[in-house]
């Protein structure tokens, strides 16, 4: 079919779920893909922070493929030996002693949310069960996190939401102690705030937000779903500050594209979590565990965190050049190689401008460049970039 046709029936027969740009990307390699007439873009979106290592890498495909050829699926009734060894390699190198497997950033969340209920109801006064986030936050779009989201226009149309959430602004630490009242049993929140303008909030903030948990004998839930797996030069964010959470989440480059979430706990914690409590058919399954132990080595073993902490500093750098250059730059935040730009105009024709030269990226918020591109980009990759963005931005 040519692109038109393709087009054409992906309206006519999937629903109307996702404003689509009009491109059909049909193969990818490191930090390029190619769409359906043959033009090649260098790609800052990386899936929305999915595609870590870059496209069809080669450790992940040969995992995947060797497995495929191996076992595919079994119910979660029994034990399956690559899910036994990435659970212990996320358990090793993090916080956490258990891990429970799911598909995706949303059910991690989910899952999350059930354990901080269901550990308050065994272990704290009767009454506690509301879980305080952050406003401009997102957790996920099933109803319990489109309704831990702290973004209305998510919320819009859906309710009655579910009961037990609360809001207050991020990287107040003031406001979330006032909010944190005898009924809350856990705080949830991103390291960085994604959805939310690649929010990094200030210096203390987190040990502030473990300190009211702990004052309070509630529990710290950090989403990780787009800041872990490396894309802030750690492993996961939380390292950087310190602060240990008592649950994480993850998922996106996870699995470096293919569906993979996981909750994080400590034993305590995930011990309220009891044969029947939770579940998910497909979560842990040979195949996605496969994906997370390829992506766990790469990142691990092969230079991937130093060079996002390399790169990600040499592309803030040329960024801050645009904002000297440019007056509707207002801002250049972020850490490792999740970066936002932020504008005192909409973003929307920047970003077409730079699809149309052969960059990829995405606007957040109205107004925020992100930039969440693969792991393993060279300075070369980023000059390209930042030389588009200003041809495009200078004929704005």
């Amino acid at each position: 079919m040519t692109t038109q046709e393709l087009i054409y029936n992906s309206n006519r027969y999937i629903m109307g779920t996702y404003s689509r740009v009009p491109v059909v990307l049909v193969r990818g390699e490191g930090v390029h893909v190619w769409d359906s007439d043959g033009k090649k873009y260098l790609d800052f979106l990386a899936g929305i922070a999915v595609c870590a290592l870059g496209h069809s890498n080669p450790q992940v495909s040969a995992a995947i493929g060797n497995q495929a050829e191996t076992l595919m699926h079994v119910s979660n009734i029994y034990h399956i030996e690559p899910q036994i060894r990435l659970a212990g390699l996320l358990a090793e190198n993090s916080f956490a002693d258990k891990v429970f497997f799911c598909n995706s950033g949303a059910e991690a969340n989910e899952a999350a949310i059930k354990l901080a209920r269901k550990y308050a109801h065994e272990h704290m006064e009767r009454g506690r069960y509301r879980i305080v986030s952050m406003k401009n936050s997102f957790h996920g779009r099933t109803l319990a996190t489109l309704t831990a989201t702290g973004q209305e226009r998510f919320q819009k149309g859906f309710d009655p939401l579910p009961a037990g959430f609360g809001y207050v602004p991020f990287d107040d630490l003031l406001s979330l102690e006032r909010a944190v009242t005898e009924d809350v049993c856990a705080v949830m929140l991103e390291a960085i705030q994604g959805e939310g303008g690649v929010r990094v909030p200030s210096e203390g903030y987190l040990e502030g937000v473990r300190k009211i948990c702990d004052d309070k004998g509630i529990l710290l839930i950090l989403d990780e779903v787009q800041t872990g797996m490396g894309r802030t030069g750690d492993l996961f964010a939380y390292e950087a500050s310190g602060v240990k959470p008592d649950i994480m989440t993850l998922a996106k480059a996870l699995g470096n594209g293919f569906p993979v979430g996981a909750m994080l706990a400590t034993d305590t914690v995930a011990a309220s979590l009891t044969p029947g409590s939770h579940a998910s058919t497909f979560g842990g399954n040979p195949l996605a565990m496969a994906a997370g132990l390829a992506v766990m080595d790469t990142l691990l073993n092969r230079g991937v965190l130093d060079n996002c902490r390399e790169m990600g500093a040499y592309f803030r750098e040329r960024l801050e050049g645009l904002k000297g250059e440019f007056a509707t730059v207002r801002e250049v935040r972020g850490k490792g190689l999740m970066i936002g730009v932020e504008l005192s105009i909409e973003g929307t024709d920047i970003v077409k401008g730079c699809m149309e030269r052969g960059l990829l990226m995405n606007c957040t918020c109205g107004n925020v460049l992100r930039f969440v591109p693969p792991l393993i980009i060279t300075k070369g990759d980023i000059d390209h970039a930042v030389d588009i963005l200003e041809e495009v931005m200078r004929n704005q």
